[in-house]
Formats: C-alpha cells, sequence, structure tokens
C-alpha cells in the first residue's frame, strides 16, 4: 500500500467499553424505577405518563452518555477529519504543523498556525498502546504529506 492508498481511522476504545456500560446502567435504572413508579406508597399519584417519561428521560441520559463514545478520526494523504463530541471538522496536512500528545493530556492534538490547535478525542492517553500507534500513522501521513508538498515546489 502506497501513503497516497493509505488511510487510518481510529476511535477510542476504553471510552466506548465505559460509555457503553454506563449507557446500560442509566437504562436498566430509569427503567426500574418507571415500572415500579407507580407501585409506591409514598403517597403521590403517579400516572403511566409519568412512568413513560421516566423511562424517557433514562434513553436521553443514554443516549447523551453514548454521545462521548462518538469520537473518530480517519486520515488519508490529502488531509485529516476529526469528529469529536458533536463536530466534524476537516483539515487539510497543509494546514496542520504536526500531530502532538503532549505531557499529561488526555487527547492527541493538532498544532494548527498562529499557535491554535484541535483536540483530537479519538486518540486518547487511557488507551495507551492504541493511541501510540495512533499518533504513529497520522505523524507517517503528515510527514508523507509535507513532503510530498515540498517535493513538487
Amino acid at each position: 500500500m502506497t501513503a497516497s492508498e493509505q488511510q487510518v481511522v481510529c476511535r477510542p476504545r476504553k471510552a466506548l467499553v465505559v460509555c457503553s456500560l454506563l449507557a446500560v446502567f442509566l437504562l436498566a435504572a430509569f427503567t426500574t424505577v418507571g415500572v415500579l413508579l407507580r407501585n409506591s406508597k409514598t403517597g403521590a399519584i403517579f400516572q403511566v405518563a409519568d412512568q413513560a417519561a421516566m423511562i424517557g428521560i433514562g434513553v436521553l441520559l443514554a443516549a447523551g452518555t453514548m454521545l462521548f463514545a462518538m469520537p473518530r478520526v480517519r486520515a488519508d494523504a490529502q488531509g485529516i477529519e476529526v469528529r469529536n463530541v458533536l463536530l466534524t471538522k476537516r483539515f487539510g496536512w497543509h494546514e496542520v504543523l504536526s500531530v502532538s500528545f503532549p505531557d499529561g493530556a488526555s487527547f492527541a492534538r493538532l498544532e494548527l498556525p498562529e499557535d491554535e490547535y484541535h483536540s483530537v478525542m479519538a486518540v486518547q492517553s487511557v488507551d495507551r498502546l492504541h493511541a501510540v500507534e495512533a499518533v504513529r500513522a497520522l505523524r507517517k501521513l503528515h510527514k508523507a504529506a509535507w513532503e510530498g508538498h515540498t517535493g513538487t515546489m
């Protein structure tokens, strides 16, 4: 596979597991409360709509939790696409000065001109070796793109 055909796709691993477990727990807890709500001996009168609302809140919280498992980075010879929690942004390699992972940082980041940077939440320090491999692969693509860019001038 040549550098122009290579593509790197990375997603967080441990965040997916933790978010999935938390989402299942929230959904189970709110569903249980919703089902048992009608049988409460507190003196309050709960209707079916209250039960449905409680389950609905559990669904919304579980879905919100899963948003943190959505980050992804997709890179190829032309550039890098970074999807964090809600937004996706694409950068050409000519816009990126470097791919870095500062000491103590939770996420990798793209160093941009004028002292700006963009977090890459898909590459997380808790994923350890997976994160190291992802940063190396991204740096390799970045280097190949810069060498190709400067070689044509």
